[in-house]
């Protein structure tokens, strides 16, 4: 699974065309094939900060995400409503099929 975290500076006076923006983008994207998630989220510290969080099935349906005509008028329109630098981090996550070992209990318990 692919993880892809984004955090977009919105200047006050374009963030209700920001939002509608996001909106859009989001619901194209979630009907795309590969994307589990595609959810945009309102800072709450900074009500002009829209963090993004995503998650795809693979590197692949990324890819093929970044060439859709949505995506597209994403990027042509959303420089024209940030206030700053976009951050953007993407991480690759593996499920462990294992069972992991409860690290809670003490093999040699000290009575105080």
């Amino acid at each position: 699974m692919i993880i892809v975290h984004g955090i977009i500076p919105l200047r006050a006076e374009s963030r209700a065309s920001a939002l509608r923006l996001a909106a859009r983008m989001a619901e194209a994207t979630r009907a795309e094939s590969g994307c589990i998630s595609y959810d945009f989220y309102i800072g709450l510290s900074d009500p002009n900060t829209l963090m993004l969080f995503q998650e795809w099935e693979n590197m692949d349906a990324l890819m093929v995400h970044f060439q859709t005509n949505h995506m597209e008028a994403f990027l042509r329109e959303l420089p024209d409503l940030v206030a700053g630098d976009i951050i953007t981090k993407r991480y690759a996550v593996q499920s462990v099929d294992e069972e992991v070992p409860d690290t809670l209990e003490d093999p040699d318990p000290i009575i105080h």
